[in-house]
């Protein structure tokens, strides 16, 4: 499966409890902190939800 890069571009103050709850779901806690996650369904579904807080490199 496919590998893509996560950042966090944006602060999370201002967002819902549960935008919050999905960058950290994501191991996102800081501005320009990156992950590398599988690209599953369930981690593509939890960048949409948060696609205006953070870039997606595949």
């Amino acid at each position: 499966m496919a590998k893509i890069k996560i950042t966090q571009v944006k602060s999370k103050i201002g967002s819902t409890d549960r935008q919050k709850k999905t960058l950290e779901a994501l191991g996102l806690n800081k501005i320009n902190a990156t992950v590398e996650h599988e690209a599953t369904p369930q981690i593509k579904g939890m960048v949409a939800k948060v696609q205006h807080l953070v870039s997606v490199v595949e």
